[in-house]
C-alpha cells in the first residue's frame, strides 16, 4: 500500500488535507488581496477546499491539479454542489506534467505538495513560470524545528530543510518572503489524528479486506512517526513569496 492509497481511505472525513484551518486559509486570501479578477493555479489541490473557499469568499477563479482520481472526483462533486463549476476546474494528473500557459495566473500555490517537483527550490522554479509579472507564489512546506535532528529522520526525509535555508533559496530564485502563516500544535494534532480516525474507521468497516493488515501497519507507522518525531522536530507553514524588488 502506498501513501496515496492510505490517504484515500484515511481522509474519508477530511476536506483540508494539511495542518491548517479554514480561518488561516481565509487569512491567506486576504494577505493575497484576492478578488473576482484573481486567477489561481493550485498544484496538488487535494479536495480543492482552498479553491472552493477562495471562490466563495473572494470570487476567484482557477484550476487545481491532483494526481489522485479519488480526490479529483470528490473535489469536482463538491464544486458542482456549490455551483462553482464556471469558476473552478479540477484536472486529474501529475502536477509536474500539467501544461499551463506561462505567466497566465496571478497566484500559483502548492500547499504541502512540493514532492511534485522533489523539493522547495524546484517547486519555485516550476511555479514561477505560471505567474504574471508581480504575481505571488504560495508554498506550504515542512521545515526542521531544531538542529539536532536524529540521523534516521534525516535519512527518511532528505528533502526537508530549515527555514533559514528556504529563505536563502527563495532569494536565490528571485523572491522575497512576504508573509508566513504557521501551523500550530493544535493544527498538527487535528490533521494527524483526523487521519487516524479515518483509518481506524476503514479498518473497522473492512474486517475481511485483503489490505486490512497493510492499512493497520501503515497507520501504526504514521502514528510512530508523528509521536516520536514529527511533533518534536518538524514544523509546517504557508509561505507567501513575492518577486524581489
Amino acid at each position: 500500500m502506498d501513501f496515496f492509497d492510505y490517504g484515500n481511505r484515511a481522509e474519508h472525513n477530511i476536506e483540508l488535507v494539511n495542518p491548517s484551518s479554514i480561518e488561516k486559509i481565509i487569512r491567506l486570501g486576504k494577505v493575497l488581496s484576492l478578488n473576482e479578477s484573481s486567477r489561481i493555479i493550485d498544484f496538488g489541490c487535494g479536495y480543492a477546499e482552498m479553491l472552493v473557499h477562495w471562490a466563495s469568499e473572494f470570487g476567484i477563479s482557477g484550476v487545481g491539479i491532483d494526481i489522485r482520481e479519488q480526490a479529483c472526483r470528490r473535489a469536482r462533486k463538491k464544486i458542482a454542489e456549490k455551483g462553482l463549476n464556471k469558476r473552478i476546474e479540477v484536472v486529474c494528473g501529475k502536477g509536474a506534467d500539467y501544461k499551463f500557459k506561462e505567466h497566465e495566473f496571478d497566484i500559483a500555490t502548492c500547499i504541502g505538495a512540493t514532492f511534485i517537483w522533489e523539493g522547495f527550490r524546484s517547486a519555485i522554479q516550476a511555479m514561477k513560470l505560471a505567474i504574471k509579472p508581480g504575481g505571488s507564489l504560495v508554498i506550504g512546506e515542512v521545515y526542521w524545528l531544531k538542529s539536532d535532528i536524529p540521523k534516521e529522520l534525516v535519512e527518511r526525509m532528505p528533502a526537508v530543510t530549515t527555514e533559514s535555508e528556504m529563505l536563502k533559496i527563495a532569494r536565490q530564485e528571485g523572491f522575497d518572503f512576504k508573509f508566513i502563516i504557521r501551523a500550530s500544535d493544535d493544527d498538527w494534532d487535528n490533521y494527524e489524528t483526523s487521519n487516524w480516525v479515518g483509518a481506524l474507521k476503514w479498518i473497522e468497516e473492512n474486517p475481511e479486506h485483503p489490505q486490512r493488515q497493510d492499512m493497520i501497519d501503515m497507520l501504526h507507522r504514521e502514528q510512530d512517526l508523528y509521536i516520536n518525531y514529527t511533533r518534536k522536530y518538524i514544523g509546517w507553514a504557508m509561505y507567501v513569496l513575492k518577486p524581489a524588488v
